[in-house]
């Protein structure tokens, strides 16, 4: 059954740039993003990466552009709730998917998920623009990302390396007109930003605009880990 996103959600969304959606993914919905995810990380793609912090014994898997060959992927993708969350989110009639992103943060990781916005790394303009984070595990606030509100209004980041949190190069053919800013320190000054997070459950999911800058801490529980599936 399609979810009706209601009016004071949508007037949070375009105001604040991001969004929780409780419950709106069924249990079998969550196993089976789950079962693609367990397949993913058995058969990376080539453009999977796994980060490690100082000290912890866990590590920071991301993969991503596999939901043509894993099946639960392209399940979720064409019959799941998640387009027409999307699409009432952002006032369209449609939604047109990207990709798929997993990411999971094993219990001891230690390793920060840097600040940034995601539209920059995409050819893709405009402010119709959002991505589904879905968490199969329980996520706490502590570990869960973190949003800067009102921040899809502060035009363009430069985008960053998750390894090492320097800026990609850009050359004009990239930008275009835009004009690049550095991200800035909010971790530096963060009494200077109205933070947004949340507890989030399997079947809720966050929604956010793709401008919107967002980080995550590092998992230090020793016994939690932290998987999640995201859709652009």
């Amino acid at each position: 059954m399609a979810h009706a996103v209601d009016p004071e959600v949508l007037r949070e969304y375009r105001e604040n740039g991001a969004v929780c959606l409780r419950n709106v993914f069924s249990a079998d919905w969550v196993d089976k993003v789950r079962k693609g995810i367990e397949k993913n990380k058995a058969h990376p793609s080539r453009y999977s990466e796994s980060l490690v912090g100082e000290g912890g014994p866990g590590a920071y898997f991301n993969d991503y552009c596999n939901w043509r060959s894993i099946p639960e992927f392209q399940d979720f993708v064409y019959n799941s709730p998640a387009a027409h969350i999307a699409a009432q989110l952002m006032d369209s009639r449609t939604a047109i998917f990207y990709h798929e992103h997993v990411l999971t943060k094993d219990p001891g990781t230690y390793k920060t998920t840097p600040w940034h916005h995601d539209q920059s790394y995409y050819p893709v303009d405009g402010d119709k623009v959002c991505s589904i984070w879905m968490p199969v595990d329980p996520v706490p606030m502590e570990t869960c990302v973190q949003f800067v509100r009102g921040s899809q209004g502060w035009g363009w980041f430069y985008p960053r390396k998750f390894a090492t949190t320097l800026n990609y190069s850009l050359t004009g053919g990239d930008t275009g007109s835009k004009t690049f800013r550095d991200v800035p320190d909010i971790d530096g000054d963060r009494n200077k930003y109205d933070i947004l997070t949340w507890d989030v459950q399997p079947g809720d999911c966050i929604v956010f605009h793709m401008k919107t800058l967002h980080g995550a801490p590092a998992n230090s529980f020793l016994v939690l880990p932290r998987v999640v599936y995201c859709m652009t």
